[in-house]
């Protein structure tokens, strides 16, 4: 009973919010009593649409396996944490999460913000509109709510195990908030573009939104790849795949587009590349969806294997993109600035900035895109790999960077001349240049690309300490939290060289009792045993590692058989310090008795996601300081 109630709320939800559109696009946008109208209809939209979600979470928790995703996707003996996460393990309920989020933004932007507002009910319309397309795609062709009947299964078949990680519970919700996070922007810039009143500064109404969401979503990625790397057992951080790829454009286009937001709300330029990288980043968020689940690509990440599904969100998609470019098109005159921008102001390296990311963003999406491209042509497999993006993203991100350097003491809306660049670059120069030249003399890097990755690394962080004594010492007014993610960068590229530099690993053939060596470790097979758990059975291998300073510690890599599924999954064993990871995985048993067992030491892997905590902690305090500074 309670699942015929939770479908017929989400489905009341999906007209309500269908009259919400009707409301703002139809009647007067400017009347008071129409935006209440629009206000009050989206939020009990909303609320019919959550009530029916956490009703479905508590038939998930009660294990109600008459509901069919249910009965697929969980088990009775999951803790009540996994139960919960089942939900957005597979398509149907990752899905439906996705629309609440989405909503869940709209009704956050509809209670903080006054009703007064020029383009409130015109963006609600628009929410609306996207949240109608989701719901008839998920109550159409991937209804949650199908039931079982007569008999439900004593027992569902259980989770993914892979899945059942707690980093891999919370991954998933933070980078669809992200995702749809743009979905205000994005809202906003279509209803300015409909208004066409170019005295709106619609700009500075979803800055705070798009920062939170360009937060979220830097959270989300750093989580996938932090799960990856320790759950899956490949020991990276970034495998270049389909779906990482797909959450990673719109990260790239969200990067540019709050930088486009600061030009247009100081100086009102760039007005053109802000309202066209708000549709960017919300159309690649809903390209995402479209890859994760058509079925179209093979990847751990993705979700669904429908091509009706994916000819559905791919429809959908397209209408909005033909929406957004027309309206853009036609009021392209009222977008366009009459002053040009100054030489070496920050407008001019922000609109290099755009460039150099929307280059990025192309070779993604043609990585991406090429592969299914030529299959379809000539009926055969063929992947782009880690050697395309690197030979594309090394040096863009370098010229990035040099600009980044350069940027620091630019001006907005005048020009600088060179000779005010020179004393602090001069210092920078010096400073990165001995700090690489003493790098090389011990480490003795060959590789030319990741001794220019570490000197601009090194060009950021050394102009950034001395922005930071001036902010301290001198009273020189710099942006805090443009600083920390800045910071964040240059951290990020060159624990990355490093990484690449420094990492190594090796495949051994080991018998218990026996010992190997590698790399200065003396690694012993000390022990294996067979341990049961509650839903599945494990091998655990015991491996002493003695290192060359002295130090011993234990290792214990798994292999899991689960019950439910019959899937054997591979669980790795890390030794954590600051400058590396000891990272150990365990194979299968050769012939011979000994068994395969992998070991990689991987250098500067956590400072990779210590920097995108720094920078996504930079965005949640500048959104935070935005939404103080309003009270």
């Amino acid at each position: 009973m309670l699942i015929e109630v939770a479908h017929y709320l989400s489905i009341l939800a999906t007209g309500l919010f269908f009259l919400c559109f009707l409301f703002a696009f139809i009647l007067s946008a400017k009347d008071i009593f129409v935006i209440n109208l629009v206000s009050r209809v989206y939020t009990h939209g909303f609320l019919f649409l959550l009530i029916s979600f956490l009703i479905y979470v508590w038939l998930a928790i009660n294990d109600n396996f008459n509901v069919l995703y249910i009965a697929q996707h969980s088990n009775t003996n999951l803790p009540t944490f996994y139960k919960i996460s089942s939900i957005w393990s597979a398509h149907e309920g990752s899905m439906f999460l996705w629309i609440v989020f989405l909503c869940l933004w709209g009704v956050i932007f509809n209670l903080f913000t006054k009703n007064i507002q020029d383009l409130k009910a015109k963006s609600l319309g628009v929410i609306s509109f996207v949240a109608v397309g989701f719901l008839l795609f998920l109550l159409l062709t991937s209804n949650p709510f199908l039931t079982i009947l007569p008999i439900a299964p004593e027992n569902g078949a259980d989770i993914n195990p892979v899945l059942q990680d707690p980093a891999l519970a919370i991954h998933p919700p933070i980078l669809y908030l992200g995702y749809v996070g743009f979905v205000i922007a994005f809202a906003h810039a279509i209803a300015f573009l409909v208004n066409g009143d170019p005295s709106i500064k619609w700009e500075s109404l979803v800055r705070t939104w798009s920062i939170s969401s360009w937060s979220l979503l830097t959270v989300g990625i750093a989580l996938g790849s932090w799960w990856a790397y320790y759950e899956l057992g490949w020991g990276g951080y970034w495998f270049w795949d389909p779906v990482e790829n797909v959450a990673l454009m719109p990260w790239l286009a969200a990067t540019a587009f709050v930088h486009s937001l600061s030009v247009s709300i100081k100086s009102s330029l760039l007005r053109i590349w802000t309202i066209l990288l708000s549709i960017i980043v919300f159309s690649l968020s809903l390209f995402g969806a479209f890859i994760v689940r058509s079925g179209i690509i093979d990847s751990v990440h993705s979700f669904a294997n429908d091509p009706e599904r994916g000819l559905y969100l791919l429809g959908f998609i397209a209408i909005l993109i033909v929406i957004s470019t027309i309206l853009f098109s036609f009021r392209l005159s009222i977008l366009a600035s009459k002053r040009n921008i100054a030489s070496f102001s920050k407008e001019s390296f922000i609109s290099i900035n755009n460039i150099i990311f929307g280059t990025l963003i192309f070779s993604t999406m043609l990585g991406v895109l090429y592969p299914l491209i030529y299959e379809y042509l000539y009926d055969q497999k063929i992947s782009v790999g880690a050697p395309f993006y690197n030979a594309i993203f090394i040096p863009l991100t370098l010229i990035a960077g040099i600009f980044l350097f350069f940027s620091i003491d630019s001006k907005w809306q005048r020009s600088v001349k060179i000779i005010n660049f020179l004393s602090p670059m001069s210092a920078s120069l010096l400073i990165a240049g001995a700090s690489l030249f003493l790098i090389n003399y011990f480490l003795a890097i060959n590789d030319y690309s990741i001794l220019l990755s570490v000197f601009v690394g090194i060009l950021i962080l050394v102009r950034y300490m001395f922005v930071i004594y001036e902010y301290l010492f001198k009273r020189k007014y710099s942006n805090p939290y443009s600083i920390i993610a800045h910071l964040g960068l240059s951290i990020l590229i060159i624990s990355i060289a490093f990484n690449s530099e420094f990492s190594s690993e090796r495949a051994l053939n080991i018998r218990m009792n026996e010992s190997d060596t590698y790399r200065g470790y003396d690694i012993k097979f000390d022990d294996l045993r067979l341990e049961k758990s509650s839903n599945y059975d494990a091998v655990i291998a015991s491996f002493i590692l003695n290192g060359s300073d002295g130090r011993n510690f234990i290792l214990k890599p798994e292999k899991r058989k689960y019950f439910a599924r019959g899937q054997i999954t591979t669980e790795t064993a890390i030794k954590i310090s600051p400058l590396k990871d000891i990272y150990m995985t365990i194979g299968d048993q050769l012939d011979d008795g000994s068994w395969i067992v992998n070991i990689q030491l991987n250098y500067f892997i956590r400072w990779i996601w210590f920097s995108a905590i720094m920078m996504a902690f930079a965005g949640l305090m500048l959104a935070y300081s935005l939404v103080r500074g309003k009270r």
